[in-house]
């Protein structure tokens, strides 16, 4: 509670004095959340680092350009949800562009994504087990409602709000996740 508190009086620092100071203390409390959501969502680490400082900078740019933000974490998470599709679609375009190409203008490319694929070793253990492996099997509605509810702790009413759903269909969504989770769990995937 108290650090709803503290959350709240950051949040309307920034919004009336523009407080770049409230601001970093508002990223420190949820750089490690939305850089650990974003993660799982990609395929190697620079990209989630990446993805994640455009979101804390399309945050800055919305707060101090718009009205009044209710809810901090929604808007990160939001803008989180949206840079990710953003970036599937551009890597999908990408793929197309170089489908188009030919075999001498691939040659050049190598297997440069092979390389930057994340070591599972730096991933946190979870639950005593490599739960991230299970997680990134899932399909992506699956892995976000399990990645906010249990990972990052937000309570339904904000999962509802960021996924843009009501709190039943966010419930059933996570009671689904988890047992796909399980079944995936007991087959040793």
């Amino acid at each position: 509670m108290k650090e709803k508190l503290h959350e709240k009086f950051l949040l309307y620092r920034l919004q009336t004095k523009k407080d770049p100071e409230a601001y970093g203390a508002l990223y420190d409390v949820y750089v490690a959340r939305i850089y650990r959501f974003i993660f799982f969502k990609v395929k190697t680490k620079e990209e989630a680092e990446d993805l994640t400082s455009e979101v804390f900078l399309k945050a800055w740019h919305y707060i101090t350009e718009h009205a009044e933000v209710y809810n901090f974490s929604a808007l990160l998470y939001r803008i989180a949800r949206n840079l990710i599709i953003d970036h599937y679609r551009t890597e999908k375009k990408r793929a197309d562009d170089v489908a188009l190409l030919g075999d001498d203008e691939l040659e050049d490319t190598g297997n440069r994504g092979v390389q930057q694929q994340i070591p599972m070793a730096e991933m946190n253990e979870l639950a005593g087990e490599h739960i991230e492996i299970y997680l990134r099997k899932l399909k992506d509605d699956y892995r976000e409602v399990i990645t906010m509810r249990y990972i990052d702790e937000l309570p339904m009413g904000d999962i509802a709000t960021i996924l843009d759903k009501s709190e039943v269909n966010v419930r059933v969504t996570l009671h689904r996740a988890l047992k796909a989770l399980r079944r995936l769990m007991e087959q040793k995937i």
